[in-house]
């Protein structure tokens, strides 16, 4: 599965025993790791992935012996059909996936080609959850030769229930390796001038294309429970940096561009305001034409094409607003890909 940015590389030096066994060396490896994917919308797929998601102690914290048997008795035997119907919807049909797993694929397959000037750099791809997982892509790289990884979390504003349970996948890996490859993780991007101009960029652009002019834009991003932000979490802030960055690159007031927060899940209270509270105060006060845009999604998915391009759709409609737009992630665009080229190169520093 590992995309190739060009074959060959550095020659082994020196001489072997003709008995040495063949072990390919000198390569570097880039691993693009993004969020996860169910292999199908049916039961059983959504059940298998959705366990193993709401499994992990980076995504709830709450005590195992308070959540398994809510997990185990009422989520798991609910939330796969629900969740399965909203994926249905969603779904890559003329590939049979998610289009988190497609987009994930072209950007890993982009950046392959984009690094022909590299010719010792290996780009793969990996899902925290489910296919392909993070530990078989890292030891294909490191059957390839790479004896360097730098492992990318797809997702530009840190949070312990994001990057960090991707680190913590990565480093298993290497609990259990014999011979360890070098790793790096890349950091966020939340505040990096590329990422803020990409945004801006995709923004105006999709605007253009209306026919209308929205009279707010919502920044919506990913929730997470405000115990976790008490708890010393610097997603909150980093979401906020992003948008007062973006803000200001288009020239907008605070009226016009506006931090929300979505996907809150159980009963804790989650970063405020909620997205899907705020679309429907906007119509009910007589805003009548909104868009949102996710910057904290490097790819479109079911949090960005169902929950937000149809519920809120629905909900800012059926409150009394005449129009709505989503504005798509940046995904695989020119400018989304030269926002990933150019932090992987960045943190490529000293290795190439």
């Amino acid at each position: 599965m590992p995309v190739t940015a060009f074959a060959g590389g550095p020659s082994p030096a020196g001489v072997k025993p003709a008995s040495h066994p063949p072990v390919k060396h000198g390569r570097i490896g880039v691993l693009l790791v993004n969020l996860g994917t169910p292999e199908g919308t049916d039961y059983a797929p959504m059940r298998r992935y959705l366990k193993q998601f709401l499994m992990d102690k980076r995504v709830i914290e709450w005590s195992r012996v308070f959540w398994y048997p809510i997990l185990f008795g009422i989520v798991l035997n609910t939330r796969p059909g629900k969740v399965g119907k909203a994926y249905e919807s969603i779904w890559n049909k003329e590939r049979n996936e998610s289009f988190l797993r497609t987009y994930t694929r072209s950007q890993a397959e982009l950046m392959a080609e984009s690094f022909a000037d590299l010719p010792n750099v290996t780009v793969d791809w990996a899902m925290r959850y489910g296919n392909p997982s993070i530990d078989s892509r890292m030891k294909a790289l490191q059957a390839e030769g790479c004896e360097r990884i730098l492992l990318f979390p797809l997702y530009p504003q840190y949070a312990a229930a994001t990057t960090a349970t991707v680190n913590d996948e990565a480093f298993k890996t290497l609990l259990k390796a014999r011979w360890q490859p070098a790793l790096r993780t890349v950091p966020p991007y939340h505040d990096d001038p590329i990422y803020i101009e990409a945004l801006a960029r995709s923004i105006t652009g999709h605007l253009a294309t209306l026919d209308w002019e929205p009279e707010v834009v919502l920044t919506s991003f990913h929730g997470i429970p405000q115990s976790y932000f008490k708890k010393g979490d610097p997603y909150y802030c980093q979401c906020q940096k992003t948008a007062r960055l973006l803000r200001e690159k288009l020239g907008w007031s605070k009226e016009k561009l506006q931090v929300t927060f979505q996907s809150r899940f159980g009963p804790e209270e989650w970063l405020q305001p909620y997205t899907d509270k705020t679309v429907e105060a906007l119509a009910q006060k007589g805003i009548k034409r909104i868009a949102v845009v996710n910057p904290g999604f490097v790819s479109d998915c079911l949090e960005t094409l169902e929950e937000i391009a149809e519920e809120a759709a629905e909900t800012f409609h059926h409150a009394g607003g005449e129009k709505f737009a989503h504005i798509p992630c940046l995904n695989d665009s020119a400018d989304g890909m030269a926002v990933l080229e150019h932090v992987v190169r960045r943190e490529l520093a000293g290795w190439v």
